[in-house]
């Protein structure tokens, strides 16, 4: 059985959305999967002006809490690991990338070798650097010596008008959030594409895993 490892950080629920639909997919194609969250690095809203934001921030952390936080034994574990993150200024966000870099040793020790990676995200608008936020955390991959699967344009589901990215599933979240209405914008379509990517990524994993080990 192949172990897939989801692992996200989410601010008003999108990503934590996709990150759901991931796990699922994951558990229905037969592999073993945690779902895991990257909580916040601090207690209170980066927009507190904002207040609709703020409030479906809030909201979320209360909808997410009974996710399992992510820990670097997670990667260990993991023949694969989905990544999830909003886009902040075309980057991934400060909380995944606080967890990540507590990779150090295990990296040392070339435990992430060979294991295959796949991101996805959300961001404001359809032009917020969905893309840059992916190749972001790819190049974190290729210090890792990992193997990164994207789900490029070989479905159908990636050419409907909320997907196309062939980086990695990226959702629209609108440029205001709403409290009570948490990831609405979060389309059918993203969550098929979503459940493809994760198909695809256990495909690669599995196969890559059975080939690895007949060496």
């Amino acid at each position: 059985m192949t172990n897939v490892a989801i692992i996200y950080y989410s601010g008003t629920g999108n990503v934590h959305k996709l990150a759901v639909a991931a796990a699922g997919a994951a558990e229905k194609a037969g592999a073993e999967v945690r779902l895991r969250r990257v909580p916040e690095l601090v207690n209170e809203s980066l927009a507190p002006d904002f207040t609709e934001w703020t409030q479906s921030w809030e909201e979320h952390a209360q909808t997410a809490r009974e996710v399992a936080l992510a820990s670097v034994d997670d990667l260990d574990w993991a023949d694969a690991v989905l990544w999830g993150t909003p886009g902040r200024y075309g980057l991934l966000a400060a909380p995944l990338k606080q967890f990540i870099d507590q990779t150090f040793a295990l990296h040392a020790r070339r435990g992430l070798v060979n294991k295959v990676m796949s991101a996805f995200t959300s961001t404001g608008t359809q032009h917020g650097g969905q893309e840059s936020t992916i190749l972001s955390l790819s190049n974190v991959f290729y210090h890792w010596g990992a193997i990164i699967v994207p789900p490029g344009v070989v479905d159908d589901i990636q050419l409907a008008p909320s997907n196309g990215n062939p980086y990695g599933v990226s959702a629209v979240a609108g440029l205001q959030a709403v409290p009570g209405h948490l990831a609405e914008n979060v389309t059918e379509d993203n969550l098929a594409a979503i459940e493809f990517q994760t198909r695809r990524t256990l495909e690669i994993a599995t196969a890559l895993r059975k080939g690895l080990s007949t060496d």
